[in-house]
């Protein structure tokens, strides 16, 4: 019986590899035709000062002014990386984000129904 052809990948990860926390995504089909994906993590804003008043003890008092002064009403989109695919790869990637969310939601519906389980059949037992 003859074997089928294989192909093994490897991976190559460079020294500071980091994955990256992203909450969110934003882009569009490029003038050639291609997926531009940027993802962002959305976070509220750092100021970049703060003033404060010196109270007579000479220890910090209330806060007198922020700069930015729009700072309560921002919200940062801070962008760490993009992508750029190809149609067959956006395709591909669709296809492989599919089976992971079907893979993840199983693993939800595995997890409450353990919960159910131990909420309906733990009655009249002491830890």
């Amino acid at each position: 019986m003859s074997k089928k052809p294989e192909v093994t990948f490897k991976y190559i990860f460079t020294y500071d590899y980091n994955p990256t926390y992203v909450n969110g995504a934003h882009g569009g089909v490029s003038p050639r035709g291609e997926l531009v994906v940027n993802f962002y993590l959305e976070r509220p804003p750092l100021p970049n000062e703060i003033t404060h008043e010196i109270a007579p003890n000479g220890t910090i008092g209330a806060e007198t002014s922020v700069e930015p002064e729009d700072f309560a009403q921002s919200l940062v989109r801070f962008v760490p990386t993009g992508v750029v695919l190809n149609h067959q790869t956006a395709r591909d990637l669709h296809h492989w984000l599919g089976e992971k969310i079907r893979e993840m939601e199983a693993i939800e519906q595995a997890k409450a129904a353990m919960r159910g389980q131990q909420q309906g059949g733990g009655e009249g037992v002491a830890h």
